[in-house]
């Protein structure tokens, strides 16, 4: 939509901004719930710890990256005369919030809490926590100089297939299959979100979807006895203001040598984040927002430096999902919207409330729709010869996701760890052995054997070759295929992708002198 240049304006808040809220702020609300439930329920963290420094450190984070990328969508629209210009979801990253508590936090509390004590351990746990934060934000704001060259030399589908692979798992599947627990709930709502988004539909009185959604879904969850009064009374004990503290020097006072086994893990995830922001950047301007790159990344790195140094130990980062929000209408004013609401959660305790009155489940139909609507465009706007590698790079993520579901099983049935559930998986599963390599390092898989498939498609078997490359250096040192980054750690995989590259150069070669040889006779 374009208006004239002497009378364009650009409002600060449309309709659809609250949609596009309900949808983002959903998903914040789940990691937040996510980081309260872990870190206090299963760590048993103290609230000074848990209310007065990760939550505070997390409102910061989640504040200052949706103000700046609500700016900058504001900014695209001036430039371009346009009043349809979606701002990039933000907020922190439920599979990364999973990675570092499960692999930081809690083995660090763990083998130090019978040495130190319950209170010690956890506030030690903290400090590794925000200081691999701080490395990986440090590490995925060095992308943002390299970000636009990697964009422009990477096939489309490479950048959208990863990211279509998570919406349609971690975002819709994983949300969806609890419908069928709770339709009483959530069928109602899903209703009213698939009439609007698929049909266009008006509702009655013109009120968006997710509104009548969560009203409805409310009112119906508590008619039938689904909620429970007495846990709202129990949530008000967490209500308060909680000031942010400086935890910057918090982090120093720690031994080293208790920090740097981490940075094997935190450097990889600061740099696949950097990759993730660079696919949704991608997908942004699929969509029709193209903004730049550099600022991009390195705000994205940026929040998540402020957030370890006002005490977060969970990254924050660019959702997936930015056409979703752009098909619910939302524009700038969504993302002012969650980060006001989060921050007022994280600084006052009210979250607690929130999850006490408000099911889940009546705001998960939102999330449906925005995974759905991300795996489509990876097919729609990719050329249609390329859709089999699109499709080629949704199952890195599928696996993941497959993966994490037989570890939660195994780990609550025989009590065992992660890296003792594989061992399970192996033993009793042995034809899924290798799915546990497999969807280690989905993202990087995905763009780098998706990019391969679609040069082998366009019959372009030299750069097919050299986007092979990455598939033997990444193995080699377990940045995929590995839970450990190091010298020699993908096994016989890194032997497997040279024999894969050395197939398609051979293909090239004979390829080149075949033509060459027809062309001379």
């Amino acid at each position: 939509m374009t208006a004239n240049d002497n009378n364009f304006r650009v409002p600060f808040f449309v309709k659809g901004d609250f949609d596009g809220f309900i949808g983002l702020f959903i998903d914040n609300l789940v990691n937040l719930l996510l980081i309260t439930g872990l870190c206090a329920g299963v760590l048993g963290m103290p609230g000074e710890i848990v209310f007065g420094r990760i939550l505070p450190g997390v409102a910061f984070s989640v504040l200052a990256g949706n103000l700046f990328y609500s700016w900058q969508a504001r900014r695209l629209a001036m430039k371009e005369k346009r009043t349809d210009v979606t701002a990039l979801p933000y907020g922190t990253n439920t599979v990364t919030l999973l990675i570092f508590f499960f692999l930081i936090l809690m083995p660090v509390y763990l083998q130090n809490k019978q040495a130190l004590g319950e209170t010690a351990a956890a506030d030690l746990a903290w400090k590794v926590g925000i200081f691999s934060c701080f490395i990986s934000g440090f590490f995925e704001g060095v992308g943002a100089f390299v970000g636009e060259k990697i964009r422009r030399i990477t096939p489309r589908a490479a950048l959208l297939s990863t990211l279509a692979g998570i919406a349609i798992t971690w975002i819709a599947l994983h949300h969806t299959i609890q419908f069928w627990d709770k339709p009483l709930i959530a069928f109602v709502p899903l209703a009213l979100i698939l009439v609007e988004y698929f049909s266009r539909a008006k509702l009655p009185f013109r009120i968006p979807a997710g509104l009548y959604a969560l009203i409805i879904g409310t009112a119906i969850a508590w008619s039938i006895g689904a909620m429970n009064p007495a846990e709202v009374s129990r949530s008000t004990s967490t209500l308060g203001f909680y000031l942010p503290s400086f935890a910057l020097f918090d982090m120093f006072r720690v031994d080293m040598n208790l920090v740097y086994p981490y940075f094997s893990l935190a450097i990889p995830l600061g740099l696949m984040a950097f990759f993730a922001t660079i696919q949704n950047l991608e997908s942004a301007a699929a969509a029709g927002d193209n903004f730049p790159a550099t600022p991009s990344l390195a705000m994205n790195g940026l929040g998540s430096i402020i957030g370890a140094v006002f005490g977060s130990p969970f990254p924050a980062t660019v959702y997936i999902g930015h056409p979703g929000w752009k098909g619910l209408g939302a524009r700038s004013g969504y993302s002012v919207l969650n980060g006001a609401v989060v921050t007022l959660l994280c600084l006052t305790g009210i979250m607690g409330i929130v999850k006490a009155v408000v099911p889940l489940e009546a705001g998960y139909p939102i999330l449906l729709w925005i995974g759905v609507i991300i795996t489509a465009q990876a097919f729609q706007v990719t050329p249609k010869e390329h859709a089999p590698a699109v499709a080629l790079g949704l199952m890195p993520a599928i696996a993941g996701w497959g993966v994490s579901l037989l570890r939660q099983y195994i780990g609550e049935s025989s009590q065992a760890g992660s890296a003792q559930a594989d061992v399970l998986i192996a033993k009793y599963l042995p034809s899924l052995k290798g799915i546990i390599a497999f969807q280690e390092g989905a993202l990087f898989t995905s763009m780098f054997l998706t990019a391969v498939a679609v040069y082998l498609i366009d019959r372009d078997f030299l750069k097919a070759f050299y986007w092979s490359l990455p598939l033997i250096i990444c193995s080699y040192f377990g940045f995929i295929h590995s839970t450990t980054v190091g010298f020699g750690m993908g096994g016989m995989l890194p032997l497997g992708y040279v024999l894969f590259s050395g197939m398609i150069l051979f293909i090239y070669i004979y390829n080149r002198f075949s033509s060459n040889g027809e062309a001379g006779g």
